[in-house]
């Protein structure tokens, strides 16, 4: 059998991974502000799909070689970084939720691949992914509003009066 899904798999586990690491990163910046809130219960969120995740990969198999896990650690190590509200206002912040939009749209075309491919390959085990599509969306407008509503702040500072 090909274990290309195996790796396919187990990347968005990767990036499932970075994001929680950068929304943890970003509500213990925001914790005491709204937007802490919203992060915190989005985090939880994406924790669940990650569990959603982890059970098919249980059924699918892993892959024997785990790159993209270290990969992703890396990644999330160099963003923090950038992500210091001290050193970079809310351009970090604003940058953070917009990786993570570009984040859920993949989760978004994920459920939808596992959508094809239970129907060809009995690894795959069968779910409602519709359901799993629809709240990705969810968590896109949510964040995807936030992030909009951070773009003032983060660009409009240090403009000539």
């Amino acid at each position: 059998m090909n274990d290309s899904i195996k790796t396919y798999l187990h990347d968005h586990l990767a990036g499932s991974n970075f994001a929680i690491h950068m929304l943890e990163s970003v509500h213990e910046q925001h914790k005491d502000e709204s937007l802490g809130t919203f992060i915190l219960a989005l985090t939880a969120e994406i924790k669940q799909d990650q569990a959603v995740l982890q059970e098919i990969i249980d059924e699918v198999g892993t892959p024997v070689l785990d790159v993209a896990g270290v990969a992703g650690w890396v990644a999330e190590k160099v963003s923090q970084f950038k992500l210091n509200r001290t050193t970079h206002g809310d351009l970090g912040t604003f940058e953070a939720l917009e990786t993570l939009t570009l984040g859920i749209k993949g989760k978004v075309a994920l459920w939808k691949t596992l959508t094809a491919v239970s129907e060809f390959d009995p690894r795959v085990p069968k779910r409602n992914y519709l359901d799993l599509i629809e709240r990705a969306e969810d968590q896109f407008r949510r964040a995807e509003t936030r992030r909009l509503a951070l773009a003032v702040s983060a660009f409009s500072a240090g403009l000539p009066g």
